[in-house]
């Protein structure tokens, strides 16, 4: 092949690559190609064929595009650049229809392009509704409004430290007597050495209403009647003795113990009383002969005596770690006796807001509180306080607990029922918190602790009462110490 045909065959291959990167346009004729030759059959010159001497010489009979033959980034870039100078973007994919769809659009929505109509608006009124037209959603957006309109609860303030805090001199420092008590009439009676104490917490005054025989015995523990002014005081003497506080006169004396009295619990017109022979005696108070029934389930000493709300199901522990519980039948046996406690039991509360719902507190050696369906006598939960667990008050009003603490923490907290968070931990006592009692309308807790103190903690909601303007305790501003 000659320089001539190679040069040509060059320029012809450049016109057909340039045509292929177009896309746009058809194969162009080339002016500056040779005309193909055939070989003839009678030379070996080369010759123009008879077939190509009557049409022009082009590059190609017909386009037959092959994809694999270009740089598909080299087109597209191409294409690009020639829309950018035209000042638009020119969409590959776009067809007229298409474009003239978007220039109606436009001109609908902007009104010829210009940006004067928002779609939204949010100062112009919605349109009224056609005459006779009913919301079938009516209902539903009532029930929504009446719901955001209930206002919201918030956490409620706590204050850590005591609203009083009384002198309570000779304040035995026994964990197994109970020496605390608040009644529905807004008196409370406390045990010091060898007398009871009363005072009225509206007004603020203070009554000694008995003292013992002075031959070395002392009081063990006391018990308001739930609706009334009779009290119950159990002696070191092992006595039980009933007494009208209006009058101040003791109404009887109750025998039936071995040993000393140092828990009681009242259930209607039937006073429980445990001792430290691990007995528990039932007194008639209605008639001559008090005594009833005398349950024996207790091996030592019995330091907790709870009647449920109800005054079906009557709660005892004792020394030797049980809990028993017993139904109004005064059965000789108790329909449970649970040992899972480690330590003495004590304490004791039953929920004022669900039936047959027990929660009960171990000594030093436990320091659990403990939570029983009595209904079954299945343990619900369990949580350990790290302390000696001496009382227990449940909320009148919310679910919640308190207890009283001992060695080594001293201390009163605030639980949540049933996700046992800490609402609260009250120190200030600085020996173990003994005993507890709660004011009648919900709000106040009163400790008594071994360091003769008695401190008023108003924590608690109330209920109802919380929007009450006098306080259970304004009475007490009065009294410096109960003695």
């Amino acid at each position: 092949m000659t320089d001539t045909a190679c040069s040509n065959r060059r320029v012809r291959d450049a016109c057909e690559l340039d045509d292929l990167l177009r896309l746009d346009t058809t194969p162009k004729r080339c002016h500056s190609a040779a005309p193909r030759t055939t070989p003839s059959s009678r030379g070996g010159a080369l010759r123009p064929s008879k077939i190509d001497a009557d049409k022009p010489a082009a590059c190609g009979d017909r386009f037959i595009p092959n994809r694999g033959a270009f740089n598909m980034a080299v087109s597209q870039f191409e294409i690009a650049r020639r829309g950018d100078t035209e000042n638009a973007i020119y969409d590959y994919n776009a067809s007229p229809a298409k474009e003239e769809y978007k220039r109606e659009l436009a001109s609908t929505l902007y009104q010829g392009g210009a940006l004067s109509n928002k779609v939204l608006a949010f100062k112009s009124k919605a349109p009224k509704p056609a005459e006779g037209h009913q919301n079938s959603l009516r209902v539903l957006y009532s029930q929504n409004k009446d719901a955001m309109n209930v206002p919201r609860r918030f956490a409620r303030n706590i204050p850590q430290a005591p609203e009083r805090i009384l002198d309570a001199p000779d304040l035995i420092d026994d964990y197994y007597l109970n020496l605390l008590e608040w009644n529905s009439a807004n008196v409370v009676a406390i045990a010091l050495g060898d007398a009871v104490y009363l005072w009225n917490a509206a007004d603020g005054s203070i009554t000694q209403l008995m003292q013992t025989a002075g031959d070395g015995s002392h009081v063990t523990s006391v018990s308001w009647i739930q609706d009334g002014n009779h009290l119950a005081i159990g002696t070191s003497r092992n006595t039980t003795q009933l007494w009208d506080t209006d009058k101040q006169k003791k109404v009887r004396e109750m025998d039936g113990h071995q040993a000393r009295v140092g828990a009681l619990a009242w259930n209607a017109h039937v006073l429980s009383s445990g001792g430290r022979d691990g007995m528990i005696v039932q007194h008639d108070v209605r008639v001559q002969r008090h005594l009833s029934a005398t349950l024996a389930g207790h091996t030592q000493e019995v330091c907790g005596l709870k009647w449920s709300p109800h005054g079906t199901q009557l709660a005892s522990g004792a020394n030797d770690n049980l809990l028993n519980l017993w139904d109004d039948r005064m059965t000789l046996a108790p329909t449970f006796s649970l040992t899972n406690h480690t330590a003495a039991v004590k304490a004791l509360a039953w929920a004022p807001w669900q039936k047959n719902l027990l929660a009960s507190g171990g000594g030093t050696a436990d320091r659990m509180i403990r939570f029983w369906n009595t209904s079954t006598g299945t343990c619900l939960n369990a949580v350990d306080t790290h302390s000696q667990v001496c009382s227990l008050q449940w909320s009148k009003h919310d679910k919640e607990l308190v207890s009283s603490h001992g060695f080594s923490h001293n201390q009163l907290i605030l639980w949540k029922y049933p996700s046992m968070v800490k609402m609260a931990e009250l120190t200030g006592h600085t020996a173990r918190v003994l005993h507890l009692a709660q004011s009648p309308d919900g709000t106040t807790i009163a400790s008594a602790g071994a360091d003769e103190t008695l401190r008023f903690w108003k924590i608690l909601s109330g209920g109802d009462h919380r929007k009450e303007t006098s306080s259970s305790t304004d009475g007490l501003m009065k009294m410096k110490s109960i003695r």
